[in-house]
């Protein structure tokens, strides 16, 4: 399947909350693997349907050797602990800054045959489902950030440069979280 360009930050599509998906059908499926595809090309360790231009609740992950996909996710905290850690976004390339998020979280939704999924994640796979249902809210990790680290993170963002640039450069990134950098 064809790897999708992944929208970059300032793309609307990114700040709009998702449909939940009602048909299950060869289009999803095909969506799903679009996402997966690109996922790994990226070397993300998720991808939300969003950030190809797609505005539906789906998914992908591949991290801390579980992999997979949701559709029309929903997650709930498991416990008080909280992690803080390095978090990057393909749709942010390139830039990473430290996250707060919850330690332990089990997300439900669906495979691309509507059959019921439930997924326990800790640390990075927590991490990942966060991260990645903030997608389909509309909100990006850089929502998340502490007051200060936001403004930093906000103006590393405009310097960087593949902002405003439809077409950005392709390199290697300093960190495997991040994907590749634009």
């Amino acid at each position: 399947m064809p790897v999708q360009p992944v929208r970059l930050f300032g793309d609307p599509v990114l700040r709009t909350p998702a449909a939940p998906v009602t048909t299950f059908d060869a289009e999803l499926r095909k969506l799903v693997t679009d996402l997966t595809d690109t996922m790994h090309d990226e070397g993300g360790a998720g991808l939300a349907a969003p950030q190809v231009g797609v505005s539906l609740r789906v998914f992908t992950y591949d991290c801390d050797t579980f992999a997979g996909h949701l559709v029309n996710p929903t997650f709930e905290v498991v416990g008080d602990e909280e992690q803080i850690g390095p978090e990057g976004c393909l749709s942010i390339p390139g830039l990473g800054w430290d996250c707060r998020r919850h330690l332990h979280v089990v997300a439900r939704g669906f495979d691309v045959h509507g059959e019921p999924l439930e997924i326990e994640g800790s640390e990075l796979l927590a991490r990942c489902i966060q991260h990645e249902t903030d997608h389909l809210d509309g909100v990006l990790f850089v929502d998340r950030l502490d007051a200060e680290t936001r403004k930093l993170a906000m103006a590393e963002i405009r310097a960087a440069e593949w902002f405003g640039d439809p077409v950005p450069v392709v390199r290697e990134s300093p960190h495997p979280l991040f994907g590749r950098v634009r």
